[in-house]
């Protein structure tokens, strides 16, 4: 092989692995997004501080995990119950600190009337369905839309999409939970819903178990 050959060889070998080893940009915007959906869809923890207090959230449910702020003598101290491990949320039946629907409480016979209609849901409370049914609003991943931690009252966003049909209720809704850090060591509360295509029943609250001794306070 002479001189001119072998270059051109070697060039040749040169731009195939260049080529081969740079990924396109449709390729690394495919991953990004890979990797966005798949952040979407994990259980995560995650905290607000405004200085004096602090509230734990997870994705589950839109849950509040915890909210530490100091008593009269100034020792911080856990106000709510919870759980310790984050996978204890997906298994428990206490709704502890959670977001509930698309109905909170029970409905009867787990059969739901509407406009001359009626709708069969699943029973998870002897024959009635409790707080929205055994995959209720306390039972999925929320995603995580918004979460501002520096500014001056720390707010995270909780968005949850039911579609029609969603534990046998009519009608395909958004759902969002809004969370805001007062700097007066106030926490804000803010749920919404919007429907999309037919009409339906919404009844959404939270279940936070308050204990305001905080931890330290003994069994009663």
């Amino acid at each position: 092989m002479n001189k001119l050959s072998f270059l051109l060889f070697l060039l040749l070998v040169v731009s195939f692995a260049f080529v081969n080893g740079e990924k396109s940009k449709d390729d690394k915007s495919k991953d990004d997004k890979s990797k966005d959906s798949k952040s979407k869809h994990e259980v995560g923890i995650y905290e607000l501080k405004n200085g004096n207090m602090s509230v734990k959230f997870t994705n589950w449910g839109a849950s509040v995990i915890s909210i530490i702020l100091p008593d009269k003598d100034g020792k911080p101290g856990d106000i709510v119950l919870g759980y310790d491990d984050v996978k204890e949320y997906m298994s428990d039946a206490n709704y502890f600190g959670s977001v509930l629907g698309r109905v909170a409480n029970r409905i009867s016979g787990a059969k739901l009337p509407l406009n001359g209609a009626q709708f069969t849901l699943p029973a998870n409370d002897g024959k009635n369905t409790l707080n929205g049914g055994p995959k209720g609003f306390s039972d999925v991943i929320w995603e995580v839309k918004k979460i501002k931690k520096d500014a001056e009252d720390p707010t995270i966003v909780f968005a949850y999409h039911s579609k029609d049909g969603d534990e046998g209720f009519p009608g395909e809704i958004k759902v969002t939970v809004r969370y805001l850090l007062r700097s007066d060591n106030r926490l804000r509360v803010q749920l919404k819903a919007k429907t999309l295509d037919k009409p339906t029943p919404v009844n959404l609250a939270t279940h936070i178990y308050w204990n305001l001794g905080n931890h330290d306070s003994g069994d009663i």
